[in-house]
């Protein structure tokens, strides 16, 4: 009885010894499991805030690229049209200059982005995880189509002709420019040459000769180029072109064009500066620019009938007012460089000096003045080449070809014709020539480039004022990159600042 009292007693003292044990290692569970937990749970809760604030930062940089590309798709639609341009009107086509129309687009498109309110069910289901909104916007940064001069109007029009411009036109170009350097085409004013021979003839007029011991006589010298300077004097416009009546009776008032505000400091200006290029970059741009110009505007024989003028290439080498003004002085520069050209070609032919000769000394011989003889040959000789280069001109405004420099094969007027600007059965079309076209392509080559440019931007501004819903445009209004700096706070305590450029 003894033995299994003691055998109870100790059993009884096992298993309390045993629910202790349990007790104390339930006691070292308890604390593990809180102090993991607690450590999980830090790490969980950062992990959450450390995603949520680099949500926070992509989502600001996505949306805020997307802002500013929604921004740079409301680009112009009718210079896009016209001039395949790309620009941001700030103005949007009212009065207002600024940006700040353009920032409270900005704003709009980057709230509708951070909002979920497009979400489906968002306040059943979801919860913002971020909830970002815009605190401020601001502009750091503009490049305006008008900066430096025009430079960044002429380098995105350089950008829209780039990719097909035609390497055998630069070429031919380049041969012809130094065909017009070597001869001094440019330079040599031949009408200013035959002036100075036609009032040397003149001054023999009055001088008395001896015919007899008791007689003398006095000197009539008559001119045989008369009739051709008279052409000279009234204009050779109506002499070159069939009908002056059908010319574009167009026009424009400059004063309120870029150029003039350009002159006034009346300018809307950007801060973002552009490359500098090298000299070949700068040949190549230049020839690119006036590929660009003959591609989208307008000239005699391809005119604008849209635009504010029809002969919109004219206006760009000579800048005045009316399309008839510009024509006008390109007919004088053609008769210019035409009269200089047949003048060194035909001082080489032995045949028309021959023949200019021989008139000459029978004329000095009726006036019974050989002295002047040498002078009427000069004089029927620079007749002549001018009488030649009205018929060049027609000819080119009528949509032929004449070379810079003539041949026996190419010319056209024998010695009488040309005194007498009779028309003359005309010789085949000249197939290698150059056509209105490349002579205009020459004009502008030796145009001064930042004139040039201010010209043409007067002409962009010009014809979109004419559209529908555009009376007030101004290209200087037109931005080609923006840079914006976004300030963005999160309900949840985070901020972020970013600055983005974008461009066409």
């Amino acid at each position: 009885m003894m033995r299994d009292m003691t055998v109870r007693h100790r059993t009884i003292q096992g298993r309390t010894v045993c629910d202790r044990l349990i007790r104390a290692e339930s006691g070292y569970l308890t604390v593990y499991l809180a102090l993991v937990l607690t450590v999980l749970l830090s790490l969980c809760l950062a992990l959450i805030e450390g995603a949520r604030s680099n949500a926070v930062r992509i989502e600001t940089e996505c949306v805020t690229d997307i802002g500013l590309n929604s921004i740079l798709a409301e680009y112009h639609r009718e210079m896009f049209r016209q001039y395949n341009l790309f620009a941001i009107d700030s103005s949007y086509g009212t009065q207002r200059a600024g940006t700040e129309d353009m920032k409270r687009h900005l704003q709009t498109y980057l709230e509708r982005n951070f909002s979920l309110e497009d979400v489906f069910l968002t306040n059943v289901l979801y919860r913002d995880f971020l909830a970002i909104e815009v605190k401020t916007i601001e502009m750091t940064g503009a490049s305006i189509m008008t900066d430096e001069a025009g430079a960044v109007f002429r380098r995105r029009a350089v950008e829209a002709v780039k990719s097909d411009y035609n390497l055998t036109l630069l070429q031919d170009l380049q041969q012809w420019m130094k065909v017009i350097e070597v001869n001094g085409l440019l330079e040599r004013d031949v009408a200013k040459e035959k002036s100075i021979v036609d009032k040397q003839i003149q001054e023999c007029n009055g001088k008395e000769i001896q015919i007899s011991e008791t007689e003398t006589e006095t000197v009539q010298v008559q001119n045989p180029t008369g009739n051709l300077e008279k052409t000279r004097q009234e204009g050779i416009l109506k002499y070159v072109v069939e009908n002056v009546e059908d010319l574009s009776a167009k026009g424009i008032e400059q004063d309120n064009l870029i150029t003039a505000r350009m002159e006034r400091g009346q300018m809307n200006l950007g801060n973002m500066g552009l490359q500098e290029l090298s000299d070949s970059e700068r040949l190549l741009e230049k020839f690119l620019f006036q590929e660009y110009l003959m591609r989208y505007m307008g000239y005699y024989g391809a005119e604008k009938e849209t635009g504010a003028l029809s002969y919109q290439i004219e206006y760009l080498i000579a800048g005045n007012d009316t399309d008839v003004e510009n024509l006008k002085e390109i007919v004088n520069k053609l008769c210019f460089i035409r009269e200089a050209a047949n003048a060194v070609y035909i001082f080489t032919d032995k045949e028309k000096c021959a023949e200019a000769e021989m008139v000459a000394t029978v004329l000095a011989a009726l006036l019974q003045v050989p002295e002047i003889a040498s002078l009427l040959k000069t004089a029927l000789l620079l007749g002549w080449a001018y009488a030649e280069s009205l018929y060049d001109v027609e000819q080119l405004l009528s949509g032929g070809k004449i070379p810079l420099m003539k041949d026996k094969t190419t010319w056209h007027y024998d010695l009488d014709s040309a005194l007498s600007l009779k028309d003359m059965e005309k010789k085949d079309t000249v197939k290698n020539g150059l056509c209105y076209e490349d002579y205009l392509r020459i004009f502008l080559l030796f145009a001064e480039m930042d004139t040039l440019t201010g010209r043409a931007m007067n002409m962009v501004e010009s014809d979109i004022r004419l559209t529908s819903g555009n009376a007030f445009f101004r290209l200087d209004n037109c931005y080609d990159k923006v840079e914006f700096r976004i300030h963005v706070s999160s309900k949840f305590g985070y901020k972020y600042e970013i600055t983005r450029k974008k461009g066409y």
